[in-house]
């Protein structure tokens, strides 16, 4: 992880869990992370990527998304 830096800005404490399939309505076993403002640049419904990195993991954007993303910066 390379923690906080120059153009990174933190949205907040996420909760992150391992949801496993046939529990809480879960069709496949995946990954819930939740954090309301996250939906400022994700709406609901919509899909992108993750990636590994050392340390944790990345979401990757498609272009509404940066542009979301972009303007949550600036505020």
């Amino acid at each position: 992880m390379s923690g906080p830096g120059d153009g990174k800005k933190k949205i907040g404490k996420a909760d992150v869990y391992i949801h496993e399939k046939g529990k809480s309505g879960a069709t496949v076993t995946h990954i819930d992370i939740e954090l309301e403002a996250l939906n400022k640049i994700i709406k609901p419904g919509e899909n992108s990527f993750v990636g590994a990195k050392a340390g944790g993991v990345f979401i990757g954007l498609k272009k509404e998304m940066i542009n979301r993303a972009e303007k949550e910066l600036k505020k």
